[in-house]
């Protein structure tokens, strides 16, 4: 288990250093779309951190499921029910996540459409509404999940 944590804490500094070393040398010149390895080595170091992520959350919480559970009158937090409990937890950080990424653009659209026309003000709240929604299905399915434990 401990294998698979340091692997991906290993990819994740990787991603860190990769993209401190690109801030500080670029390869390409000012506005040239990067090159394909680049894009393709990311690619790698996302798909073995959520391989490592899955490879843990599904065969390791099968065997810490296994124990038996602790005396009835206390309950103690075991490995098993703290990974299922970061395991709920991901839904909403993903969903923020990309609720975060909605709302950038939208947000910042939306504030030059106000500027010249102040009559679209309440169309523009509407669209950052529906891609602030994608936060609160995100909170929904953790809150249906929680129930499950």
């Amino acid at each position: 288990m401990f294998w698979i944590l340091a692997l991906m804490s290993l990819t994740v500094l990787l991603t860190i250093a990769l993209g401190v070393y690109a801030q500080f040398n670029p390869l390409l010149a000012e506005g040239a779309p990067p090159g394909r390895w680049l894009k393709g080595a990311l690619g790698l170091n996302a798909l073995s951190f959520v391989g490592g992520l899955l490879v843990l959350l599904l065969i390791v919480l099968q065997t810490a499921l296994a124990e038996p559970s602790a005396a009835e009158g206390v309950r103690e937090i075991s490995t098993g029910l703290g990974l299922a409990i970061i395991g709920i937890g991901i839904p909403t950080g993903i969903a923020a996540l990309g609720a975060g990424l909605a709302v950038g653009p939208i947000g910042a659209a939306a504030l030059a459409v106000i500027v010249e026309k102040p009559e679209a003000f309440g169309r523009s709240l509407i669209f950052i509404g529906l891609a602030e929604g994608i936060a609160i299905y995100g909170l929904v399915v953790t809150i249906l999940l929680l129930d499950k434990i």
